[in-house]
């Protein structure tokens, strides 16, 4: 998801049933034949957003946000996001909006990330290595660059781990990861799935991190995995949440607004 900001098997068996449609997405059901623990969770159940568990910008939080190194289209603001009906929302919607960066951005959105409220703060969580899943739909409309990830505690990277990112299309996710080799070059892998129609409901976005392997998960079914000691993150890192606008080409002018909805996160570890 960061593609540069300014200042910015362990033995376990996991059995996912996931429902397509509107917030009701079954929550996984572990048989745990290791010592995996359920270390962090919210179902999105209340009518507001748990602001002890989720920031709703960037660390570099300034009256809103956006992601410059991606050069993004949408501002990063809380009124975007709400929790009702049992799911979360983030709203993107066509609205011209000045950022705090001087800038002018024709989008709003939403977003929400485990990290801090301001670059001086706090994160408020960070983990490192565990197993990470969210059930998410997907908006349809073109335009919109949805994504589940985790960047470093430090802010700065790689490395960086992509749980689930659409671009340009809804029909293949892309899954990646991030790191910087010895002598200081950024790399890449990436692993895609589909053709699935995921924007037609629900689906199970998951990746299991462990010290010596990255296994993607969509559905409770692998579908990439790396391994190399170099491409691992070793370091805390941050989980976000986001619906950014106009990645890798702007919507068209037919479209207004769009939704991406998040039944519930989960995260274990060992």
């Amino acid at each position: 998801m960061l593609r540069g900001v300014r200042r910015a098997t362990a033995a376990v068996v996991l059995v996912l049933a996931v429902a397509c449609g509107g917030g009701d997405a079954t929550a996984p059901k572990p048989l745990a034949q290791g010592d995996w623990k359920l270390v962090f969770h919210d179902d999105f159940n209340g009518t507001e957003l748990d602001t002890a568990r989720w920031a709703t910008c960037y660390d570099w939080n300034e009256n809103g946000c956006t992601n410059s190194g991606n050069d993004e289209e949408e501002w990063y603001l809380p009124g975007q996001v709400s929790v009702g009906d049992g799911a979360l929302t983030l709203a993107a919607v066509r609205r011209s909006t000045p950022g705090s960066d001087g800038k002018s951005y024709p989008w709003v959105s939403g977003m929400i990330s485990t990290g801090r409220d301001h670059w001086d703060a706090r994160p408020r969580r960070t983990f490192t290595y565990g197993y990470f899943e969210a059930a998410i739909r997907i908006p349809s409309q073109a335009g919109m660059f949805p994504a589940f990830w985790m960047m470093p505690a430090s802010r700065f990277t790689p490395p960086e781990l992509d749980i689930m990112e659409f671009l340009g299309t809804t029909r293949q996710v892309s899954m990646y990861v991030h790191w910087r080799q010895q002598d200081g070059d950024r790399r890449k892998a990436r692993g895609t799935y589909g053709p699935v129609n995921f924007a037609d409901g629900y689906h199970v976005f998951g990746l299991r991190w462990t010290s010596d392997e990255l296994s993607w998960y969509v559905d409770g079914v692998r579908r990439f995995r790396v391994t190399g000691a170099e491409r691992i993150p070793r370091v805390p890192m941050e989980v976000l949440l986001n619906l950014a606008v106009g990645v890798p080409h702007s919507p068209p002018s037919s479209v207004q607004s769009a939704e991406m909805k998040v039944d519930w996160v989960r995260v274990w570890q060992q």
